[in-house]
C-alpha cells in the first residue's frame, strides 16, 4: 500500500492506495490541513527567488532575458492555460539570474520558470 497527499480545491487529503489485484482496498480521505492559497507563485531560496508556474499551461512568450533587472510586478512570461493568456509577474525586484523555460514548452503547476536574485 502506498500513501499520497492529494490537494483538491485547496484542501490536502492523506490517501492510502493499494495496487490492483490485491485482496482488499483501503482508502482514507480525512483532510490533513488546508493548503496555502497559490497567490504567490514564488519561494525564496538561498540563490534567489524562484518564479514558478501558477497553473499548468504553455509558455507563449518570455518577456525578459538573463541579466535583466526587473521590478516587482513586472511581467516575465505569458502562460496560456485553458485558451487564456496569463501574465506571470515578478514576485520581487532584482536581477534575472536564470530562465528555465522556453517558448512553446508545456509546464505544470510549480515548475520553476525563472530565478530572480
Amino acid at each position: 500500500m502506498k500513501r499520497y497527499n492529494i490537494t483538491v480545491n485547496g484542501k490536502t487529503y492523506d490517501v492510502a492506495v493499494e495496487e490492483a489485484g490485491s485482496d482488499s482496498v483501503t482508502s482514507s480521505s480525512a483532510p490533513v490541513h488546508a493548503a496555502p492559497a497559490a497567490s504567490a507563485p514564488a519561494a525564496t531560496v538561498a540563490d534567489g527567488t524562484k518564479v514558478s508556474a501558477p497553473m499548468p499551461g504553455t509558455i507563449l512568450d518570455i518577456k525578459v532575458s538573463v541579466g535583466d533587472t526587473v521590478s516587482e510586478g513586472a511581467p516575465l512570461f505569458v502562460l496560456e492555460a485553458m485558451k487564456m493568456e496569463n501574465d506571470v509577474n515578478a514576485p520581487c525586484s532584482g536581477k534575472v539570474v536564470s530562465i528555465n523555460a522556453t517558448k512553446g514548452s508545456a509546464v505544470e503547476t510549480g515548475t520553476v520558470l525563472a530565478v530572480i536574485n
